[in-house]
C-alpha cells in the first residue's frame, strides 16, 4: 500500500526542483503556488513574465513532465503578481459609493 506517497513525493518534486525543472531563468521570475488535481498554479513576477510563461506552457509542461512522471501536473494556470490592497484591519464597510463631486 502506497498511502498517497508517490502523490505527494512527486508534489514535493516539483515544488523542491522547481529551478532545475524550468530552469533558472523561468525560476526566477515565476513560483509554483499550488498543485491540485493534476492543476499547477504558478505567480509570475509581473504581468509581462506572466504572458511569457503562457507562451511556453508547453514546453515548461514537458520538462516537468520529464523532471518528475508524466501525469503530474497536467494543466498550468499562471498568474500575474496581486495588486496592493488598500484595506486595513480585519473587517470591511463597503463604501458610498459613486458620488457627485462635480460641483
Amino acid at each position: 500500500m502506497e498511502h498517497g506517497w508517490n502523490t505527494r513525493l512527486s508534489t514535493g518534486q516539483v515544488f523542491g526542483q522547481w529551478g532545475k525543472l524550468v530552469g533558472e531563468d523561468v525560476a526566477e521570475h515565476a513560483q509554483p503556488v499550488a498543485l491540485k488535481d493534476g492543476e499547477l498554479t504558478v505567480r509570475a513576477s509581473s504581468t509581462a513574465w506572466a504572458t511569457q510563461l503562457r507562451l511556453l506552457q508547453g514546453q515548461l509542461l514537458a520538462k516537468i513532465a520529464a523532471g518528475v512522471g508524466h501525469g503530474v501536473v497536467k494543466r498550468m494556470r499562471i498568474q500575474g503578481p496581486t495588486a496592493p490592497s488598500w484595506r486595513k484591519g480585519l473587517r470591511h464597510v463597503p463604501g458610498r459609493g459613486p458620488r457627485d463631486t462635480y460641483g
